[in-house]
């Protein structure tokens, strides 16, 4: 039985196919359960044989294959103009924001944003105040989260500005798909993803500091090592872009340049794609008991010896605190109206949305401002008495620290559980590059709530991930 939610993206309201899943329909018409089992097992296989997992955050830490659904989610290319739009506005908003907020401020002149709010936060580095890195690009790689309620209604759930992870689910999930299914993509109008590493290359060298001396900048992938929880993206990336991957033993810092130690010996490094917490980026500027930084990689990277991407201190623009104000900064810094709405928010810290979310929270969704992975967070009506109790108080005893949504029923996609097609809640994540130019790979990241009426969508809490279509016009 094929269970609909308020808007479900294969089906339409009088229960038809919609065209653009019509290929799909009769593809799955002519899949035999035993066949479906058998291409299940082989994904799975494929998972498991390339490493890709996620970690658990219970008392194991464990780590677990993520779940794979066979069925593409499917996007028509003008359901896709329209988030490409909208994503690019965003992101070059946030980086305008990122570069208005370190420099002169005039935001906060304009009374847009209160500077309480960006001063205080722990993410908002100081020292970067009067630094601008190449091109003024302080996040060139931007993971936009968005939740769908209708036909043409997009919703921006939360933005990633640091080091958005799951962009190797997006490619994996295209291979599979591609290997299991070949027919399928001769049948359909597919755009391509797998030239993502080369995009995001493109993007990195573009990004090139004032000290380099080459017309093909050296970029390299600085990865924390093995017990990152990303680490398989970082390996996965770093092989698909053709750079080397490194850690910090592999760099050194000598006349504020950066090097990389080979076997050919000292290699000057122009830009580091960095895959770790600003904390832990320079021992000498940051955590002192750092063993994954760089000594002296920031003095290096402010005399101009080195591009490190994303910059210390973007992340303040993916507070969940700063978000309410993005489509203000889309108006302030471009001068246009946001083409993708954010949910409506409430921020706790103020007593009367305070009271107005303590009155109401049974409805609502109450999130962690420094909350991920689908953690810290309350959905009201799917939660019982006890825990709504619990959350509340945690609300009175710390209201800065929290922001409440309403419950959207996100879009339902086709979805196989236990070889049956049923309706799952989906979200996306599609990643904008920017640097010389700012672009959109033609797909995405989407997850898949694959636990019965859940709305969390997170691989740490039930979720799996399917491949994502964007067909050409």
């Amino acid at each position: 039985m094929y269970v609909v939610c308020m808007f479900d993206e294969m089906y339409s309201d009088n229960a038809e196919i919609r065209e653009h899943y019509l290929n799909v329909n009769s593809w799955l018409r002519t899949m035999s359960s035993t066949a479906i089992s058998k291409k299940n097992v082989e994904a799975e296989s494929h998972f498991k044989r390339i490493g890709i997992t996620f970690s658990v955050q219970d008392d194991s830490m464990s780590e677990r294959i993520i779940p794979f659904d066979l069925i593409p989610r499917i996007l028509t290319n003008h359901e896709w103009s329209k988030i490409e739009k909208g994503v690019i506005q965003r992101t070059k908003a946030l980086n305008a924001f990122l570069a208005d907020i370190y420099s002169s401020g005039e935001i906060f002149k304009a009374k847009i944003i209160p500077e309480e709010i960006v001063y205080k936060k722990a993410s908002f580095d100081q020292s970067m105040v009067g630094f601008s890195p190449p091109r003024k690009i302080y996040s060139p790689i931007v993971g936009v989260d968005l939740v769908r309620t209708g036909r043409d209604q997009f919703y921006v759930l939360e933005d990633n500005c640091r080091t958005p992870s799951g962009v190797s689910y997006m490619l994996e999930n295209r291979e599979i798909m591609m290997k299991m299914f070949p027919d399928l993509f001769h049948s359909n109008r597919v755009q391509r993803v797998d030239d993502y590493p080369t995009r995001l290359l493109q993007t990195l060298m573009s990004l090139a500091p004032k000290k380099c001396d080459s017309s093909i900048p050296t970029v390299v992938l600085l990865t924390p090592g093995h017990l990152n929880s990303a680490y398989y993206e970082h390996t996965f990336l770093s092989d698909q872009m053709g750079i080397e991957m490194v850690e910090a033993s592999d760099l050194y810092v000598e006349n504020d340049l950066v090097y990389m130690k080979t076997v050919d010996g000292p290699k000057k490094v122009d830009v580091i794609y960095r895959r770790i917490d600003d904390n832990y980026i320079d021992p000498l500027f940051y955590n002192a008991d750092s063993v994954i930084g760089v000594p002296g990689i920031i003095h290096a990277y402010r005399t101009g010896g080195v591009n490190i991407c994303s910059a210390p201190g973007c992340g303040v623009a993916d507070d969940k605190a700063i978000y309410i104000y993005v489509p203000e900064m889309i108006k302030f810094y471009l001068g246009e109206m946001p083409i993708l709405e954010n949910v409506e928010t409430w921020r706790c810290e103020k007593d009367d949305e305070l009271k107005y979310v303590l009155e109401n929270i049974k409805n609502l969704v109450v999130k962690e401002v420094d909350g991920s992975g689908g953690y810290g967070m309350l959905i009201g009506p799917k939660s019982t008495e006890k825990t709504i109790e619990q959350f509340s108080l945690k609300l009175k005893n710390n209201p800065k620290g929290y922001i409440a949504q309403p419950t959207l029923d996100l879009s339902s996609s086709p979805t196989l559980i236990d070889n049956e097609i049923t309706g799952r809640r989906v979200d996306l994540r599609p990643y904008c590059l920017i640097g010389k130019q700012a672009q959109l790979c033609p797909g995405g990241l989407t997850r898949v709530a694959l636990n019965k009426g859940s709305y969390v969508v997170n691989s740490s809490q039930g979720g799996g991930v399917k491949d994502t279509w964007v067909l050409a016009d």
